[in-house]
């Protein structure tokens, strides 16, 4: 488990970003949200894909 403490409701709102013009909120800090590790939040999203929508998850590349 990780050694930060899961964020409280109200400091949610300063982790949205926005990046390249659409809000968004890193992975890194929802696993912190759900006081998991980063690598368990990924697999959990990967593992039950079929429940989020198509946009919630994609990935940056230097273009």
């Amino acid at each position: 488990m990780s050694n930060e403490m899961p964020l409280q409701v109200d400091q949610i709102g300063s982790l949205i970003r926005t990046i390249r013009g659409q809000k968004v909120i890193l992975d890194t800090d929802l696993a912190r949200i759900f006081g998991v590790p980063t690598f368990r939040f990924n697999e959990a999203v990967k593992r039950n894909r079929e429940r989020f929508p198509a946009d919630f998850l994609f990935q940056l590349t230097a273009e």
